[in-house]
């Protein structure tokens, strides 16, 4: 086996894991129960030992087809051959009883002709840490770790080759074939008959009918009717793929060290919540009309926000695991040799106890919009709320390492004063709002001495633009984010010459390839690493953003920002799923898919297609 392009891979799941399957039929990359679980099936990340679950047809087959079915999530494998057209219908049920939650099911049908396919099921638990027992009994196995246990049950016959599993059968038009991988309970039957029943023809088409049923009256409750409707909806189901359902929280990427450069060490673990994500997925779901989902992510905002305020020592937390823990110590996985040889693999991620002030801005941006857009906000939640105000008046001064979680050292990076401002202005304006009570001097006096600081030392003159840090002279791509905080207007002449300096090629000093768009100057990393990464698909969802608000007064931009936002689209694989970067052929780099890309697609087609029918931008 070779490894797949990462863009050849769709999504499944079930709103408590997600599995990628590529599109020769294979499950390269599982983690069960949860996304932040150890993975079972991880070839994504090593061919060789990191496990698989492969169906495909027994012969070669150079053509194929992966796509979704209608306003789901269950992804459809199909391959063609002189012989027959065979597919494989991939999804993990949801809207069904409990029981059946933590459940892969995969069924092969023959459409026309006769194929032959050929199964291998060889789990690595434990991201190919822990050994495990396999027994079989007919169609019926059991894959037995020390701390998790699986059972398959299908409809042919199995066959044990040491600690895997495969079978080999043919189907004619008409005949289907269904594999269902199942957590086993360890209070249940033991062995092979833990892997339970496997659903017979009509059984399964209830199943799959059931699950369609679910994820489309889900999507029926989006309200974008604009020209993008079919890529709009398909970020908000990958968007709700990472939720997990029990919190309401909503990972970065159900991935992790997938490389933002091949070969590279820029591997990172992004299967947790990150509080930076706050603001732009309220902002996202709220506008389109998933008000629940907003509901239960600020439900969860507000419980992390309520366990930092009692300690005003300590700061907010930049990630959370999806049940709000925070146990996510770093870890190189040595005997692993990453996607096409790319090392280290890690697991948890060392930025959790980096200092990024920014993140305060994105919480309260997030209850504001909330507040405004979906529920009042209570007293106790406006308390814990006002804490963490006092803490960023108190602390705002401080150096940081940004938004870009560098791990060259702490710099004084104006964005995370441009966030502290919003951390601010939005509490204010919640009182007043609101009437709630707050040390409106302090804050007010606080707020504008944060705006003094960005326009006197975040402003080169001779770069014409904003900078990435007090007193510096590099660019960076999230100052585009200016003008849809509210920091500045889109329109501002300093927001313009920025726009422009961005927008210029990176051979030019700028940050831009052809509408894609490097967070910084990639020959002056700030980040201590070595190695190259590709352009960032957020920032370049963000120049659209900015060039659709500057549009409204400024000729040609909003036409600009219609061609890129065009060219972008592009850029998505063929399910329309961004991996976190694009690289130098367009291929798909980092984990995959990125909840912030999709997340900042969905913002950009809003006001996008808002300002193209005469209206205004929203907040």
């Amino acid at each position: 086996m070779a490894y797949q392009p990462i863009e050849n891979y769709g999504v499944i799941g079930n709103l408590r894991t997600a599995a990628l399957v590529g599109m020769d039929g294979s499950i390269d990359w599982l983690c069960l129960p949860r996304f932040d679980s150890p993975s079972v099936f991880g070839a994504i990340l090593d061919d060789k030992i990191g496990g698989r679950f492969q169906i495909a047809p027994a012969d070669r087959h150079d053509r194929r087809k992966q796509f979704y079915w209608p306003d789901t999530n269950i992804l459809i494998t199909r391959f063609l051959d002189p012989d027959g057209l065979g597919e494989i219908e991939d999804y993990m049920p949801i809207g069904v009883a409990a029981r059946a939650v933590d459940q892969l099911v995969r069924r092969v049908r023959v459409v026309r002709g006769t194929m032959k396919f050929r199964m291998d099921c060889r789990p690595a638990f434990d991201y190919a840490r822990q050994r495990h027992e396999t027994s079989l009994e007919d169609n019926r196995a059991c894959f037995e770790s020390r701390d998790l246990t699986l059972g398959l049950a299908t409809t042919v016959p199995l066959r044990r080759d040491g600690d895997s599993v495969h079978a080999e059968f043919v189907l004619k038009e008409g005949d289907q074939a269904v594999f269902v991988l199942r957590v086993v309970d360890r209070d249940g039957p033991k062995g092979p008959a833990g892997a339970g029943p496997c659903p017979k023809p009509e059984e399964a088409e209830r199943l799959f009918r059931t699950t369609a049923d679910a994820w489309q009256r889900w999507l029926s409750k989006c309200t974008y009717h604009g020209r993008w409707r079919e890529t709009v909806c398909r970020s908000a189901l990958a968007l709700k793929l990472m939720t997990y359902e029990p919190t309401g929280a909503i990972v970065a990427a159900p991935t992790c060290s997938l490389p933002e450069g091949i070969g590279g060490v820029r591997n990172w673990d992004y299967r947790y919540t990150w509080i930076r994500d706050a603001a732009f997925t309220l902002y996202a779901l709220m506008r389109i009309g998933f008000t629940e989902e907003a509901a239960g992510f600020m439900e969860f905002l507000s419980n992390r926000a309520r366990r930092s305020a009692k300690d005003s020592d300590h700061p907010l937390r930049l990630m959370y695991r999806v049940d709000g823990s925070t146990d996510v110590a770093e870890e190189e996985l040595g005997h692993l040799d990453g996607y096409r040889g790319s090392k280290p693999v890690r697991i948890g991620n060392g930025a959790l106890d980096q200092l990024q002030l920014d993140i305060y801005g994105e919480l309260m941006d997030a209850a504001y919009l909330y507040n405004k857009h979906g529920s009042p906000l209570s007293f106790d939640t406006w308390s814990d709320l006002r804490s963490l105000a006092n803490w960023v008046c108190e602390n705002w001064q401080r150096p940081d390492e940004g938004i870009w979680e560098v791990r060259g050292g702490r710099q004084q990076m104006v964005f995370s004063k441009v966030l502290c401002w919003v951390a601010i202005d939005r509490a204010l304006r919640l009182a007043d709002k609101r009437s709630f009570p707050c040390d409106r001097p302090w804050w007010l006096a606080t707020r504008d001495s944060i705006y003094e600081t960005v326009m006197r030392e975040g402003w080169d003159r001779g770069l014409n633009s904003f900078t990435q840090t007090l007193g510096g002279n590099q660019l960076d791509a999230s100052m585009l984010l200016m003008p849809l905080v509210f920091f500045m207007a889109p329109n501002d002449p300093r927001m313009l010459a920025t726009l422009k300096a961005i927008r210029r090629p990176t051979r030019e000093g700028g940050l831009s390839a052809d509408g894609l768009v490097y967070r910084y100057d990639p020959k002056l990393a700030p980040d201590g690493l070595p190695g190259t990464e590709g352009t960032f698909n957020m920032c370049s969802f963000w120049l659209v953003e900015s060039l659709t608000r500057a549009g409204r007064t400024e000729p040609g931009l909003l036409d600009e920002a219609r061609l890129l936002f065009e060219q972008m689209l592009g850029y998505s694989n063929h399910l329309g799923l961004y991996a976190e970067q694009t690289g130098l052929s367009g291929e798909a780099l980092g984990n995959f898919p990125q909840a912030l890309t999709h997340l900042g697609l969905i913002s950009a087609a809003f006001n996008l297609d808002r300002a193209l029918s005469g209206g205004k931008p929203g907040m």
